[in-house]
């Protein structure tokens, strides 16, 4: 019995070291807390994102209410940013939720619009397709009530 318990020590101890290594391989990607990032209504969203976008794994982060997926990093989502105003920003539906869409010079950023909180999702160029982004993440970006959308010129009222 007293041999088992050794082996048995020794084999925990032996598990325990090799989960500290396979952790310190990928180490949190650190991504800037949201201004309004402890919003309960992010809460609902976090648990609800996916495991992976496209063949990219999700990872740990630093902050409160932010995500990411790929290694590297492609794909970066923070919950309680600045919710967008009006704007003439190009938007689309994907699943319900609108997205404003803002070309950088090396990446896209996607912010809902009509949810309070916003969320931002950051894609580096060419990295992960944003349709396949969009589609896997609007079902939780969902979770967040929406209290508005975009509209474009056909749905304003003409003026006379």
């Amino acid at each position: 019995m007293r041999f088992f318990a050794s082996s048995a020590l020794r084999t925990a101890t032996i598990a325990a070291s090799a989960l500290l290594v396979l952790t310190a391989c990928t180490p949190a990607v650190t991504i800037d807390l949201a201004p309004d990032a402890n919003n309960p209504a992010c809460a609902p969203m976090m648990v609800a994102l996916p495991d992976s976008l496209a063949d990219a794994k999700r990872r740990t982060t630093s902050s409160q209410s932010t995500a990411a997926w790929g290694e590297p990093a492609a794909v970066l989502l923070r919950c309680g940013v600045q919710v967008p105003g009006p704007t003439t920003d190009r938007c689309v539906t994907v699943n319900g939720v609108d997205w404003v869409i803002k070309e950088g010079e090396d990446t896209w950023t996607f912010t809902t619009y009509g949810r309070n909180p916003a969320t931002e999702v950051i894609l580096g160029d060419n990295k992960v397709p944003s349709d396949t982004v969009l589609t896997q993440i609007s079902a939780a970006a969902a979770k967040i009530p929406a209290t508005g959308g975009c509209v474009g010129l056909g749905d304003s009222a003409t003026q006379q």
